[in-house]
């Protein structure tokens, strides 16, 4: 009897024990598990202050930006006029601010350049001319029957390759020497101008109005920078061979997203 009673007392206080410190477990678990949502609830106000601009980085997405900055991405893509699937580029400036002042710059030929928005563009109702002699790094401008557009050449080249998607080649090849003169084709705004693929080189990609993006592969130097306003015939690049296993420019045209023959838009001669 000595010896279970001496027993029960003992297992008293130890079952009591475990009581205790399974209540002060749980309650620590409910502490915790407190302290650790009100960071969520407090972070969630604790956005980066947005700029005006914000140029991707490697490893961007749109959804990323516009979350790290508090912001809808539909709302960041409809400012940027950037379609499903919303895919961005290296290099690219995207707008976050509808109160920023615009990115713009000015040449000798457009004192102000207008940004790349379809409904704010004003387009002329004839074609635009000069009687300003060409130089070596302005290619003359000729007008499409197929679109408000002013376009031009972008290589004095010849043509080594032409549109034939079967063969995988997505626009026209000029050939060339590295260094010669590449012309933007038609005004518009630089949306991308890097090596981020590399299978063509230096890029730069051009977005136009009437859903017009053009692209310029293989660049041995680039003498534009995304965000920058171009106008057509303006000197952009010089040829060069990089992503490519000989000197040439690879020219594109995509309407809405898809390649088409470029010779549907640029002039005969």
């Amino acid at each position: 009897m000595h010896l279970v009673s001496q027993y029960r007392l003992f297992a008293a206080p130890t079952a009591l024990l475990k009581t205790i410190v399974l209540s002060t477990a749980v309650v620590s678990i409910a502490i915790l598990s407190g302290c650790a949502s009100k960071p969520q609830i407090q972070n969630a106000t604790r956005y980066a202050t947005a700029p005006d601009y914000y140029t991707v980085r490697s490893g961007d997405t749109l959804s990323g930006i516009a979350a790290r900055y508090g912001l809808s991405y539909l709302s960041v893509a409809e400012m940027n006029d950037i379609d499903v699937p919303y895919r961005i580029y290296v290099g690219q400036s995207l707008r976050l601010k509808n109160s920023g002042s615009r990115r713009t710059t000015t040449t000798q030929a457009v004192a102000q350049a207008a940004p790349i928005q379809r409904q704010t563009v004003q387009l002329p109702t004839t074609p635009a001319t000069s009687t300003a002699p060409v130089t070596t790094t302005t290619a003359p401008v000729a007008s499409s029957q197929v679109s408000a557009l002013r376009w031009v050449k972008p290589s004095n080249g010849a043509v080594i390759a032409n549109f034939n998607v079967a063969a995988n080649v997505k626009g026209i090849r000029y050939s060339g020497n590295t260094g010669d003169a590449i012309f933007a084709a038609a005004d518009g705004q630089v949306v991308y101008a890097a090596d981020g693929l590399k299978e063509y080189g230096n890029l730069i990609l051009i977005k136009h109005i009437d859903g017009y993006i053009t692209a310029y592969a293989h660049n041995s130097k680039m003498n534009v920078s995304s965000g920058q306003n171009v106008t057509a015939g303006q000197k952009i690049a010089e040829m060069g061979s990089t992503g490519a296993n000989r000197t040439m420019l690879e020219f594109q045209v995509r309407l809405n997203g898809k390649p088409i023959n470029p010779i549907n838009v640029l002039p005969i001669n």
